[in-house]
């Protein structure tokens, strides 16, 4: 293997990794409102406690994962058209992580079901997903540059 291919293929390893990551971070995002019943049977806190701190961590884990995104985008993937390839990329590895999440932690207590509308929730986030990963690469491939006056 030449010296072209294996820096392609450390290039395909970390778009891979990046892709994962952003698939976890829609993950989390999408399991908490799903599991909210189980979150606050098991905690023992009321509903809208449990509602409130989870709107909380979701928008600290947006902000710091929007930054941490950009940085790793900046530092692994610039230069590179292809790293647009994350805006498709994470679909597989979310399929996989509801998929192993849906079989080791499968719904018992009929109580713990989640509402109808969150799915239509979940497919509005899944829409809206793709333009803020295709952002955050465009962000992360901006060159600032300070002028000094």
């Amino acid at each position: 293997m030449g010296l072209r291919s294996a820096e392609q293929m450390k290039y395909f390893i970390k778009l891979n990794a990046l892709s994962v990551l952003y698939a976890f971070m829609l993950f989390v995002v999408i399991e908490l409102p799903l599991n909210i019943y189980r979150i606050s049977r098991i905690s023992g806190l009321e509903l809208g406690k449990v509602d409130t701190l989870l709107f909380i961590f979701k928008l600290v884990l947006f902000l710091l994962s929007s930054i941490v995104f950009i940085w790793l985008t900046k530092k692994y993937l610039s230069g590179k058209k292809s790293m647009y390839f994350t805006t498709i990329l994470w679909f597989p590895y979310l399929i996989l992580f509801i998929s192993l999440f849906a079989t080791w932690f499968p719904i018992t207590e009929p109580a713990d079901k989640p509402a109808p509308v969150t799915g239509l929730i979940i497919i509005g986030a899944m829409i809206i997903y793709p333009f803020y990963i295709a952002m955050i690469s465009i962000i992360a491939s901006i060159n600032f540059k300070s002028e000094a006056g």
